[in-house]
């Protein structure tokens, strides 16, 4: 990504990948952040040219990454009518979900303590792959599997184009995988071709799959998976 100058030591630390807006926000409160051998301070403005260094001081955050299999019921966000994700499982490490998966929906989330892969992998600006398995109340026909793929028009938003086949010989239940996350999106879509979602459960996001895991486990992303997903981020 370019970056245009003027910008703000925060935003700038962000783009380099060396930690979110708010982390950074915290090493130059502590005077660890330097733009031409002067300490900066919130707000700081960095020019082209600028030499921006980094305390030895400053502490390396350790980030952990899992892949999870949120059960059906529990949320990721806030939802009195459901647990809280984080009320279900215990991880080693604090963590936290990136992205939704709503309560009557189940299947693999990310979890982790690394804040700067939210946007990257939820902002419409980047393209990233999510893959569900979804059934409906009717039999799908072969038109309908076109016109998924084609985009539907929903709430009076279009929805991108996106892939979609058949799960086997199984009449009523298909793969579905979008680049974009609108909320209940998967449903919407099906209802504006008149059928109504009765399950619905996310297989993988990007290179990570859920692999087996049973519902409320989790696994450790590592090693070439997660050098493949940081580098499909562009986080390394």
């Amino acid at each position: 990504m370019q970056i245009k100058y003027p910008i703000r030591i925060n935003r700038y630390l962000a783009l380099n990948n060396y930690a979110t807006r708010r982390d950074a926000d915290e090493l130059i409160k502590k005077g660890l952040i330097f733009i031409n051998e002067k300490k900066a301070i919130l707000g700081s403005q960095v020019q082209e040219g600028d030499k921006v260094t980094v305390s030895d001081r400053a502490p390396k955050k350790k980030y952990v990454y899992y892949a999870y299999n949120k059960p059906f019921g529990i949320s990721t966000n806030k939802d009195s009518n459901a647990k809280d994700i984080l009320e279900t499982t215990k991880f080693p490490t604090a963590v936290f979900p990136i992205g939704r998966l709503d309560k009557d929906s189940y299947g693999l989330i990310i979890m982790t303590n690394d804040g700067r892969i939210t946007d990257r992998l939820l902002s419409p600006k980047y393209v990233h792959e999510k893959e569900y398995v979804v059934k409906t109340d009717l039999n799908i026909s072969d038109k309908f599997i076109e016109l998924i793929q084609a985009g539907v028009r929903f709430d009076g938003i279009m929805s991108k184009k996106c892939k979609a086949r058949r799960k086997g010989e199984q009449k009523d239940t298909f793969y579905i995988t979008l680049t974009e996350g609108k909320k209940r999106q998967i449903r919407r879509m099906c209802e504006a071709l008149h059928h109504q979602v009765i399950d619905l459960k996310r297989v993988r996001v990007m290179n990570i799959e859920l692999d087996g895991l049973a519902s409320g486990e989790y696994r450790v992303i590592k090693d070439r998976e997660l050098g493949e997903f940081l580098k499909l981020l562009k986080l390394t």
